[in-house]
């Protein structure tokens, strides 16, 4: 399978990237082609492997069904775009361009690059373990970047569009505003760095925490039970987070893959069955707008957001 792979990569960094790189007088950029070619194949495949496990269990046990989904068409868009282009892109050409450059400006201050084995020799040797720490790690990381993202309200101005949805299902993980899937990138990746993960892991682990992400978007009557939803989490505890909230109710239920970081910072809960989802404070293109029309939406709510900020001072 990897040699397939490997192929396909090779193919596409031949036939297509290169002459696209040479066309556009971007040829320093050939070293790094081939693995965004992997990189997107990769992805490419998640989509099929994700579409093949969370689409029959969608319709197996359905919390809601739609007679018009077109809404989640254009969440399958998001998708798409997002793991066969911009998640290869920013995980690998970007990270690797990034490490590099933070590794040698290290070592020409004579410091050593920070990686977990070096924290931590009884490690070396242990890849998968350290793996799965460095997925461990990210995913903290990705539990107070999502914390954030409700507390300040320029950056739920954007958030929102991920959150408007009302026919939620496993397309909905990529369902983001650009600048909401900027900063995700900025710090995951400064975390990512911060630890040394290595760049051929870095969109792998991404890959990976994604494709659960997915599942626990999933429209889906779906726990694992009593102990299984306090080890990952499942699509009855994260529907919580999008559900639709009622006055005096707080939100819950920040984490992407771990419930464990919930259930430490008491931000989880386990009681809310399968709620309806949306976010009737934002308009309606939000919601049902196709891909640049809900761009723009929540670029207007996000302009709209600082204008009012601006304004609180000049009125006091």
């Amino acid at each position: 399978m990897d040699d397939l792979f490997d192929l396909a990569a090779g193919w596409l960094q031949e036939h297509l990237l290169i002459p696209a790189l040479y066309q556009f007088g971007l040829m320093n950029w050939e070293d790094v082609s081939y693995g965004w070619a992997l990189f997107a194949l990769y992805g490419a495949a998640q989509v099929v492997v994700t579409f093949a496990v969370c689409l029959p269990l969608e319709r197996w046990r359905p919390v809601e069904r739609w007679a018009d989904s077109h809404a989640v068409w254009v969440d399958a868009a998001y998708t798409v775009l997002s793991r066969v282009g911009i998640l290869p892109l920013v995980t690998y050409v970007l990270f690797y361009r990034a490490q590099v450059l933070v590794s040698g400006w290290m070592a020409d201050h004579g410091w050593v690059p920070p990686t977990l084995e070096g924290l931590f020799p009884v490690l070396l040797g242990h890849q998968v373990i350290t793996f799965l720490l460095y997925a461990i790690i990210l995913d903290f990381a990705e539990y107070w970047r999502h914390w954030l993202s409700h507390q300040f309200h320029w950056w739920w101005s954007l958030h929102s569009l991920h959150h408007a949805q009302r026919q939620m299902t496993f397309w909905s993980d990529d369902r983001n505003h650009l600048l909401d899937d900027l900063i995700s990138f900025v710090w995951f990746g400064v975390v990512a760095l911060l630890i040394g993960v290595p760049p051929l892991q870095f969109p792998l682990l991404v890959l990976m925490l994604r494709f659960l992400e997915s599942l626990s978007h999933a429209n889906i009557r779906l726990s694992f039970g009593w102990l299984g939803d306090r080890l990952l989490i499942s699509p009855r505890f994260h529907r919580a987070h999008h559900g639709i909230r009622a006055a005096g109710d707080r939100s819950c239920n920040y984490g992407a893959v771990l419930p464990w970081w919930d259930m430490m910072f008491g931000t989880a809960d386990f009681s809310r069955d399968y709620v309806r989802t949306g976010d009737p404070s934002g308009e309606e293109a939000l919601a049902t707008g196709t891909y640049w029309q809900q761009q723009w939406a929540g670029l207007r709510r996000f302009i709209r957001t600082l204008r009012r900020r601006r304004a609180r001072p000049a009125a006091r």
